[in-house]
């Protein structure tokens, strides 16, 4: 791989794809290809194999998904099971036609059996049914792990999968009905915050950058705090308090990464990795991804807590445990990854500051 490849980073305005772009770029890596999807619907067969003719990459990664948190998981379903799929056939499928070198496939850790054990070991795939929340992105992902190895085994292509744990970074999904927990949790404690110190000028602000509902920040406070209260941001005129209510009970376990260290991860296996490497065994190739995480988890709980403290929101947190939990720990085995190289970098005390940080800017 020369720092004149010409690698199509697929989704690179998307939180992962960003930081990939950012660590090859970083690297003297110059021949970086990327399209937005007004440029190039990756849904669209035909757009999709005219960029791939036109362009031939030497290097390809999927970095591009429908992504959302349990909530758009939950609603969203025939979207996220249909447009992933429709996503990971076209680039993969044209990777292989147009003779790409090496293709990174980003899945998620979500591909694993609710109930399986932890941490969560590659080979636990495909062992028992998966969470029903996230049913069919997790199955629209698992496809695209086995599509990557078949065409490996039937094709001899260099096809790489990586399952991330949950990630959080610059470029997240701050939208309140389809983002991440942290994201989520960010976003409210700072307007919690804000309706603390009646800081309606930032409130505003926070709107105006992105709207909820179709409410922006030019809209009255009446209409402003009803869609709050909505997302479980709850103001007391009376009492001027701030409350805070989240889903579940707080307990279920999550492991996080910040997306620069996914990046750096990326680029390692890109560069340095081959699927030969990989093959379990040579009489039954499977469960050749790697996972990609810390190998570290925390309640959802306490990290509520560290979110809390960081941006400084003084108000009460209320768990709704009339709403579902999920599974009730993801945590990855990461010794793969570790005894291939890498490790992480980015504590995560460290990375919620920067990323913060980075959503004040």
């Amino acid at each position: 791989m020369d720092k004149t490849s010409k690698i199509y980073i697929a989704g690179h305005n998307g939180m992962v794809g960003s930081a990939i772009w950012r660590n090859l770029t970083n690297k003297g890596f110059t021949n970086l290809l990327g399209r937005n999807s007004s440029e190039l619907n990756l849904i669209n067969q035909k757009a999709v194999e005219e960029f791939f003719s036109k362009e031939k990459p030497e290097y390809v990664i999927l970095a591009a998904a429908k992504v959302g948190g349990i909530v758009a998981n939950n609603i969203y379903r025939a979207d996220f099971i249909y447009e992933n799929i429709q996503i990971q056939n076209n680039v993969i499928h044209n990777s292989y036609k147009y003779k790409v070198k090496k293709l990174l496939f980003l899945g998620s850790s979500c591909i694993y059996p609710k109930n399986a054990l932890q941490p969560l070991k590659e080979e636990y795939l495909l062992t028992s049914e998966l969470e029903y929340t996230n049913e069919p992105y997790a199955i629209a992902k698992i496809a695209g792990i086995k599509m990557c190895e078949s065409y490996n085994i039937q094709y001899d292509t260099n096809f790489i999968s990586v399952m991330p744990t949950n990630l959080y970074g610059p470029n997240d999904n701050y939208d309140l009905e389809k983002s991440h927990v942290l994201p989520a949790l960010i976003r409210k404690m700072h307007l919690g915050k804000c309706l603390e110190n009646n800081d309606w000028k930032s409130i505003k602000t926070d709107f105006n950058k992105l709207p909820i509902e179709g409410v922006n920040g030019n809209e009255n406070k009446t209409v402003i705090l009803n869609v709050l209260e909505k997302y479980g941001i709850k103001f007391d005129g009376k009492s001027k308090k701030v409350s805070i209510e989240l889903w579940g009970s707080g307990e279920p376990l999550r492991e996080f990464l910040h997306a620069d260290d996914m990046a750096e991860a990326c680029c390692f296996i890109i560069e340095q990795i081959n699927f030969s490497e990989l093959k379990a065994n040579y009489k039954e190739i499977k469960n050749t991804h790697i996972n990609i995480g810390s190998g570290v988890d925390i309640s959802i709980k306490d990290l509520a807590i560290k979110v809390k403290d960081t941006i400084g929101f003084s108000g009460k947190i209320e768990w709704n445990t009339e709403m579902p939990d999920g599974t009730y720990r993801k945590l990855l085995d990461v010794s793969k990854i570790n005894n291939l190289g890498w490790k992480y970098n980015i504590l995560l005390d460290n990375g919620i500051k920067l990323v913060y940080n980075n959503y004040l800017n």
